[in-house]
């Protein structure tokens, strides 16, 4: 059983940033494939990133590409979500799962997820 709980979310102006934080319980943290969702009103749950297990390989959105970069510290049982160059249209409630398959893009093979952190881009 994993726990996740994110947190770093807040209101920023547009061109801003953010870093989002994960941290997880439970034992085995480096081994599941770690991703980041979001989800904005009225619109389904979709993939920002994801990162391997042993944090080597990482996996992005095209709409987020050189914007974002996700990471992670298995030491700590964290991981990271630094978003730059925020705009308005990424404004949403930001999920982070575990899983079991690296790079997966799909929210069906993710197992465990946190309660979500609101992420709010003013213009």
């Amino acid at each position: 059983q994993v726990q996740l709980v994110e947190s770093g979310g807040g209101l920023v102006q547009a061109g801003g940033s953010l870093r989002l934080s994960c941290a997880a319980s439970g034992r085995f943290f480096s081994t599941y494939a770690m991703g980041w969702f979001r989800q904005a009103p009225g619109k389904e749950r979709e993939f920002v990133a994801a990162i391997s297990r042993s944090g080597g390989i990482t996996y992005y959105a095209d709409f987020v590409k050189g914007r974002f970069t996700i990471s992670r510290d298995n030491a700590k049982n964290t991981v990271f979500l630094q978003m730059n160059t925020l705009k308005p249209e990424d404004t949403a409630v930001y999920y982070c799962a575990a899983g079991g398959i690296d790079g997966s893009r799909r929210v069906s093979e993710y197992v465990y997820w946190g309660q979500g952190t609101q992420v709010t881009v003013s213009s």
